[in-house]
Order: structure tokens, then C-alpha cells, then sequence
């Protein structure tokens, strides 16, 4: 069957050419369609595909521009945040170190303060301590003096009436004690 088709268009075309070879008229007729199209593709589609090609590029450029001029932005925006941080850490630490001696200031001021009323709780203390001995001393004079006549008249086996002659001898009596307990101190 191949043979027969073979042999059918060896017969319709006549023509003893290469058969490998197109006829004229599809050559032409693919030449002008060739044309046409190249024609179109170059007048119509290269322009347009050139015109969005350069909008895209310069659209892409605009945008690096803005990312480049958000990315200066971005680096001020960061290095005043790390200026503002790093004073705001210094402030922070001199307050820290304003309130340290605020402390120490008003620990020691307290001290001071407990210290000055002890020493004047102690002043106050010895005072009234040696006010209070003192009242003690005339009052066990007054009745050591009583007790040392009445005890002497009791030994005499006379009453002791005079109160210079008693008092006399009651001061003396209590000058003696007075200066045995300064010696044995």
C-alpha cells in the first residue's frame, strides 16, 4: 500500500525534482504568512512587551529605592532608639545611685539622731540617778542619824535630846563610812 501511494503522487506532481524539496507556491505562501506574522510581532508585540518590560524595571527600581530609603530610615530610627536607651540606662543608673546615698544619708542622719537622744536618755538617766541618790543620802542621813542617837542612848542608857550635839556625831559617823568605801573602791 505505501507503494501505491508513492506511486499516486509521483503521478499528480509530474515532477521529476527532489522530492524533499516543497512545491513553489507553499514556499510563497509560507514566506508571506512568515512575513506577516514577523511584521506583526515586530510593529505591534516587541514594542508593547519593551514598554511593560521598561515599566516593570522602573517600577522594580522605584521600589529598591524605597526599600534602600526605609532601610536609612530603619538604621536612624534604630541608632536614636539606642542613643534614647542607652541614656535612659544612664539616668536610670544615676537615680539608682541618687537614691543609694539618699540612704545612706538618712541612715546615717537616724544615727545620729539615736545616738544624740541616747546620750541625752543617758544624761537624763544619770541625772535623775544622782538626784534620786542624793534624796536617798539625806534621807537615810535623816534616819541613820535617828537610828545612830536612839542606838547610842540605848548603849549610853541616856537619851540624846540635843539635835547639834546628835547631828555631829551623826555626820562624822557617816564622813568615816564615807571615806572607808572611797578607800576600798
Amino acid at each position: 500500500m505505501l507503494h501505491a501511494l508513492v506511486t499516486v503522487a509521483a503521478e499528480e506532481g509530474h515532477s521529476s525534482g527532489n522530492p524533499l524539496l516543497p512545491a513553489v507556491y507553499d514556499i510563497t505562501w509560507s514566506l508571506v504568512c512568515f512575513v506577516i506574522i514577523a511584521a506583526v510581532v515586530w510593529f505591534y508585540a516587541l514594542p508593547r512587551i519593551g514598554a511593560v518590560l521598561d515599566k516593570r524595571s522602573s517600577a522594580i527600581e522605584g521600589n529598591i529605592a524605597k526599600a534602600d530609603e526605609a532601610q536609612r530610615k530603619a538604621e536612624a530610627a534604630l541608632e536614636e532608639y539606642t542613643a534614647q536607651l542607652a541614656a535612659a540606662r544612664k539616668e536610670a543608673g544615676e537615680i539608682r545611685e541618687s537614691a543609694r546615698e539618699d540612704g545612706r544619708k538618712i541612715v546615717l542622719e537616724a544615727k545620729e539622731t539615736a545616738a544624740a537622744e541616747a546620750a541625752r536618755l543617758t544624761a537624763a538617766a544619770h541625772t535623775q540617778i544622782e538626784a534620786e541618790r542624793q534624796t536617798a543620802m539625806v534621807s537615810l542621813r535623816a534616819e541613820v542619824g535617828t537610828l545612830a542617837v536612839d542606838l547610842a542612848g540605848n548603849v549610853i542608857g541616856e537619851t540624846l535630846s540635843d539635835d547639834a550635839k546628835a547631828q555631829a556625831v551623826v555626820d562624822r559617823f557617816l564622813a568615816d563610812l564615807e571615806a572607808s568605801e572611797k578607800a576600798a573602791q
